[in-house]
């Protein structure tokens, strides 16, 4: 058993989390530290663990736990670790986009490894420090990251992605507020998301002749939780050689599944799964991918590189059912 630490506990993210952990058979809740609810229940903040657990947020910290996980606003990790030193053998899980980029993944003696299973599945395993992907970013490179593999990116490629309101966190403003969501739908940071500069990184490291551009339009849903991707470019095969390419590529993937039949958000809300569907027209291939933004984007994802990185089974705590209907 493991003791664990969140720091940044009261967004969605950390709230995700401490459900799946209070369910995970070789993890213990050691602290979920929150300076502004300290003493608080934690199900004063996330309702839906009223009668699952009487622990309360927690204004100390403790530098011997196993693993701690950093659940808090991008560019907020770097300075709680200048200022918080832990063990030399707390592994640390950052959930920010603090250390993905390869210029920031070496800070203060740690070097942090890219959490994305399906790529670095070995490299977790023994890592110690991991950078978790976003939510965009790991369900456009599940998407696109078998064609790199082989160097198949021979054109742009082109995204549309579509994410739930959780996405943009608990603040409140303009486009998270429920009267601009309902029944409503808009573009924002298009050509530019901050995502693109982790995804660039990932297909150049697959395919270093990789010249073209990811042109990714990121749009606002008016629902809750869910991230649906469209991206199509060029490919010069049949719809049966892409599928034999993906699902080679994906064989020892315990979340990632090629479908025959299109997919839909409702198959993944809930779970740690990325759902893939392929479709050929004429010279383009579409790729179709699903994903919880909160799970395989964030919270389910870091506890999947966890299990990877103290050799449990990597499916422990996240065999979860979809909330379907």
């Amino acid at each position: 058993m493991i003791g664990v630490g969140i720091v940044g506990g009261a967004g969605y993210t950390a709230g995700e989390l401490i459900r799946l952990l209070l369910n995970h058979k070789e993890a213990k809740l050691d602290f979920v530290y929150s300076t502004s609810n300290a003493g608080n229940k934690l199900s004063k903040v996330h309702q839906d663990l009223v009668g699952s657990t009487d622990l309360k947020f927690s204004s100390d910290l403790n530098p011997e736990v196993d693993v701690l996980f950093l659940c808090l606003g991008h560019g907020h990790s770097k300075a709680f670790l200048e200022s918080n030193a832990f063990s030399e053998s707390t592994k640390i899980i950052d959930l920010s986009n603090d250390f993905r980029l390869e210029h920031d993944q070496h800070f203060k003696g740690m070097d942090f490894i890219y959490g994305l299973p399906e790529l670095f599945k070995e490299d977790i395993k023994t890592a110690n420090y991991i950078a978790n992907p976003g939510c965009f970013a790991t369900a456009i490179q599940l998407a696109i990251l078998p064609l790199a593999d082989i160097h198949l990116l021979k054109a742009d490629i082109h995204v549309n992605a579509v994410t739930g309101a959780t996405g943009a966190g608990t603040a409140l403003s303009e486009t998270t507020h429920f009267t601009y969501r309902d029944n409503n739908f808009s573009h924002y940071k298009s050509f530019t998301h901050q995502h693109l500069g982790e995804i660039n990184e990932r297909i150049k490291q697959l395919q270093t002749n990789f010249s073209s551009e990811v042109l990714f339009i990121p749009n606002r849903g008016n629902f809750s939780r869910g991230i649906f991707a469209t991206a199509y470019t060029n490919f010069e095969g049949s719809l049966q050689e892409a599928k034999r390419l993906y699902l080679e590529f994906y064989k020892d993937a315990a979340f990632t599944v090629v479908c025959e039949e299109d997919i839909h958000l409702k198959q993944v809300v809930n779970t740690n799964k990325c759902l893939l569907h392929l479709q050929k027209h004429n010279n383009k291939l579409l790729i179709t991918s699903c994903i919880d933004n909160l799970l395989k984007g964030a919270s389910g994802q870091a506890v999947q590189n966890m299990n990877l990185m103290f050799g449990f089974e990597e499916t422990e705590g996240l065999r979860l059912k979809a909330n379907y209907f």
